[in-house]
């Protein structure tokens, strides 16, 4: 039977995961691909840690550039992440004429142009399942079951950490910084978690999603980017009053001459296949011009979840590899357009505003006359009764209003003496026709 090599850099969580399914379940892998597929090292700087799998001696070097250099090596998987030396790694093993599989969504949402071109040049394949919703299988789903399709927009929660975290001050009333002490505790967050719950991770994600999905190059600088710091317990009691569930969503749409991207919190309507997605899971929603909406759904992370979509990557190219088909799905598609990203100050959307108003007569048409003057129409209102001294809130749900001019409004409304603290402003994100 023939033999397909692969080289492990990085042994970390996910690695080990890749490890344990490679090495348990090679006779299952082999039946399936038609050949051997052989783990032949893996490089990493900690050799000593046991990783609770039984590997064969001598597997375990520290040198990584030594796994790239083996000329029997066939399969290079990166999984340290970053984006330097990383970089560095895989643009050598394309150098070395290697396949290369990755989960580096950092490396690829910023300097993927790079390194699929150099492997389109070489002809080998990158292949980055893993870097974008776990063990979803979205990028297969763009690249192979929507081909025919016109990608319309995508809608995803691709963050498990925020979405913890959401779901425990939603379900237990926790303040954020106490929802994000349980996610460290539980292994749901890092130690920094700055890159989840700032929105940075969700939006490399999606820059990625949507290149491949419209062939046009997406600069993250072009992405508007919010996290969910700001969201409280009683925005999401109000937004449950409403109707809405508060989820940190991938937004992303091909509009006649631009495209959207972005990532913030948004309300969603609690019938939305999204508002249901609790918890670490992630799930994303994928409209095309034939098949309509799809959703997939299941584990945004974690060892074997991420472990199952960097080995279904090994296997298709091992599969290439058997039959002789090198390279027959390209690592990415052409670049075809160059669509611009539409500037948040031009979004068209309804909202939700949660002032912190002094309780004096007049304040409320204060607010609203500046709205109006505007051009920003109120759908609702609803004001919490007093229950001590000081401020209370005042809720307000908006038909369609463009960005510039609510945060125009905004402005003005904050500077004014009844105001007690800074607006709460979350974007609704609903349908068109329920936009209208």
């Amino acid at each position: 039977m023939k033999e397909v090599k692969v080289g492990l850099i990085g042994c970390g969580t996910v690695g080990t995961g890749v490890c344990r399914i490679l090495i348990e379940k090679q006779h299952l892998i082999s039946s399936r691909v038609g050949a051997s597929v052989i783990l032949k090292y893996v490089a990493d700087l900690d050799t000593e840690t046991d990783r609770g799998i039984s590997f064969d001696d001598n597997i375990f070097i520290k040198d990584a550039f030594q796994v790239i250099g083996d000329p029997e090596i066939d399969i290079i998987i990166e999984l340290i992440g970053g984006k330097t030396i990383a970089k560095e790694l895989i643009l050598k093993a394309i150098e070395k004429g290697k396949h290369v599989v990755t989960a580096n969504k950092a490396l690829l949402a910023e300097e993927g142009e790079e390194i699929f071109q150099a492997a389109s040049e070489k002809g080998v394949s990158v292949a980055f399942e893993a870097s974008a919703g776990g063990c979803i299988p979205i990028v297969k789903t763009i690249r192979e079951s929507l081909i025919g399709n016109r990608i319309k927009s995508m809608t995803g929660i691709l963050n498990g950490t925020c979405n913890y975290i959401l779901t425990k001050i939603a379900d237990e009333g926790l303040s954020f910084k106490d929802a994000l002490a349980m996610a460290q505790k539980n292994g749901f967050a890092e130690a920094d978690p700055t890159l989840d719950i700032e929105g940075g991770d969700t939006a490399h994600k999606i820059s990625l999603l949507s290149t491949l999905s419209y062939g046009t190059r997406v600069d993250l600088n072009d992405v508007y980017i919010e996290g969910i710091t700001g969201i409280t317990p009683l925005d999401i009691e109000f937004a449950d009053e409403f109707g809405y569930k508060i989820k940190l969503l991938a937004i992303s749409k091909a509009l006649e001459k631009s495209i959207e991207v972005r990532v913030h919190p948004a309300m969603i309507s609690c019938d939305n296949p999204l508002a249901s997605v609790h918890g670490s899971l992630n799930a994303v929603s994928v409209t095309g011009d034939a098949t309509g909406e799809i959703v997939l759904y299941g584990y945004g992370a974690g060892m074997m979840p991420t472990a199952s979509a960097v080995v279904s990557d090994i296997v298709d190219i091992a599969r290439d590899l058997v039959s002789g088909a090198v390279n027959r799905l390209p690592s990415s598609f052409p670049l075809v357009s160059t669509s611009p990203v539409l500037p948040i100050d031009e979004l068209i959307t309804n909202y939700y505003f949660r002032f912190s108003a002094a309780d004096k007569p007049g304040v409320l048409s204060k607010i609203a006359g500046i709205l109006g003057a505007y051009g920003i129409s109120v759908k609702s209102v609803h004001q919490k009764g007093r229950k001590s001294k000081g401020p209370v809130p005042i809720v307000m749900l908006t038909h369609i209003a463009r960005e510039a001019d609510v945060q125009k409004a905004i402005s003005e409304i904050d500077s004014l003496d009844v105001i007690d603290d800074n607006t709460v402003i979350i974007r609704i994100e609903s349908d068109q026709d329920e936009q209208e």
